[in-house]
């Protein structure tokens, strides 16, 4: 099992780094010049991928925001006549892109694609 190491120095995250003029695993600080030689050369990396609509599901109150342009499409439960749109901001190289649509009456927030 994986654990975290801190620095000494300064109580930060450690973090691997190859040495490779002495073909070494280390682990560095990122904020001073604190590094340890690794006990164990595994190193793990755990990325979570979320499709395009679970991030959709992460945003609140898209339609107040400011920011995002406006379109004049009615919403198909409410009947309100705007909509706040979005790409898809996945960069997975598979990912086609992707219209978002989120109702413009707040009380609704029916979220839709294109």
């Amino acid at each position: 099992m994986a654990t975290f190491k801190y620095c000494l120095e300064c109580n930060n995250l450690l973090y691997p780094r190859e040495d490779k003029a002495q073909r070494k695993l280390l682990f560095a600080c990122r904020n001073c010049s604190y590094s340890e030689e690794a006990e164990n050369l595994c190193v793990y990396r755990h990325e979570i991928m979320h499709g395009p609509s679970e991030q959709t599901m992460m945003l609140t109150d898209l339609s107040t925001d400011p920011t995002l342009p406006r379109a004049n499409i009615q919403c198909a439960i409410c009947g309100y006549p705007e909509a706040v749109f979005f790409q898809s901001s996945s960069r997975r190289a598979d990912a086609k892109m992707t219209l978002f649509y989120v109702c413009g009456n707040r009380a609704c927030g029916h979220r839709w694609t294109d």
